[in-house]
């Protein structure tokens, strides 16, 4: 059994999976859509969790920087909601605050062109979710 980490954005979904251990987290795809339509995701996330044997996912909340929640964070809170409702499993939400911005960063290290930065960001941010809450939980 694995755990999933997403990194929900307005068109995309970044989803990145630990090892069987529940001790390292790695990027596995990022699934694009039209704007906020998360619907059209439903089914692909259906047959990543049954392929992958998901027992949890781990989703990024986007916090504004004085920890209150925005128009983003509600909106996640709703796509957790649906998660739960299809998929009958355990939905946990991560802080995300800076995700994305420790992605690129690991990105321009790596010396990667913008372009190439930009097909992979979503699934980096999703890792940096995911494996920040396999750290947290091992330190329980």
């Amino acid at each position: 059994m694995r755990y999933l980490g997403f990194d929900l954005g307005t068109r995309t979904l970044g989803i990145s999976i630990s090892d069987e251990t529940k001790t390292i987290a790695t990027g596995l795809t990022t699934l694009r859509f039209n704007d906020s339509d998360y619907d059209s995701i439903l089914d692909e996330i259906k047959n990543i969790v049954k392929e992958y044997r998901v027992e949890k996912i781990v989703l990024g909340l986007p916090k504004n920087m004085n920890n209150t929640l925005g128009e983003r964070a509600e909106t996640t809170l709703k796509f957790k909601e649906k998660l739960e409702e299809i998929l009958d499993i355990e939905v946990v939400m991560q802080d995300e605050r800076l995700s994305t911005v420790a992605a690129h960063n690991y990105l321009l290290e790596a010396n990667l062109s913008r372009k190439k930065r930009k097909k992979v960001v979503d699934k980096m941010a999703a890792n940096i979710i995911l494996q920040t809450y396999l750290d947290i939980e091992k330190g329980r």
